[in-house]
């Protein structure tokens, strides 16, 4: 089954600093269909205008991943940690038992970020946070793990029984992913545009798998995806 959700039926939240698209309930949006996918709980696509962003907040027992699509994001939080995370490149926040941070747009150009929650298995433990660089050439023609609590050597921890990818497409190009029974799978094409086992997906769209031993993921044009695996929640 593959559910494509169109980017204009996602949640919308707009200020006058935030431009913000829920592919899954989150605030005031609600949607009691598209709650959680396994244990994928948010995925919001967001645009921080210039010298703005999330105040210091507090989060608890989520695994938070941030994929940067345009600009630089600054984070800061409790734990003394500061990082600039560029364009391809992701941060991981583990809030663990409890965390307070706050991401920032410093520049003068909007930054567009994937901000992606994935439920641990466990709650509790220490909170912590870590950002690596992903250029987008190891990337190209083939998925590459970006986060991963399977054991993954290079990429960035998560506690939960889940991973992220990414792969960067030619026109032309396609890429296989084979799925475990039982596996929920979230694709979402940051550019371009994609065929999903035949399903067409444009820039932003989701598509919603499950019940699918693999999927073959062909770029209609040059594009970006990024892909969410995790077991039931």
């Amino acid at each position: 089954m593959i559910e494509v959700r169109p980017f204009g039926s996602l949640g919308q939240f707009q200020n006058d600093w935030l431009n913000a698209n829920y592919h899954f309930s989150f605030s005031e949006y609600q949607d009691p269909a598209r709650d959680q996918w396994g244990r994928l709980r948010v995925w919001n696509d967001d645009q921080i205008k210039p010298h703005s962003g999330f105040a210091r907040h507090g989060h608890r027992d989520m695994e938070i991943v941030t994929y940067v699509r345009k600009g630089v994001i600054t984070h800061r939080d409790s734990l003394g940690n500061e990082g600039h995370t560029r364009a391809g490149d992701v941060q991981v926040m583990s809030a663990g038992k409890g965390i307070l941070h706050e991401e920032w747009n410093e520049q003068d150009e909007p930054v567009e970020v994937f901000q992606i929650w994935i439920v641990p298995e466990e709650t509790g433990g220490e909170p912590y946070w870590e950002a690596a660089k992903f250029p987008k050439g190891d990337r190209a023609g083939k998925l590459e793990v970006l986060a991963s609590g399977r054991a993954e050597s290079n990429a960035l921890p998560i506690r939960t029984d889940g991973e992220v990818l990414a792969a960067s497409l030619n026109a032309g190009q396609s890429v296989t992913y084979d799925i475990e029974p039982g596996h929920f799978v979230y694709l979402v094409p940051a550019t371009g545009a994609i065929a999903i086992n035949g399903a067409q997906l444009n820039a932003r769209d989701g598509a919603a798998i499950k019940d699918e031993s693999r999927i073959t993921v062909t770029a209609q044009e040059d594009s970006e995806i990024i892909l969410v695996d995790t077991v039931a929640a």
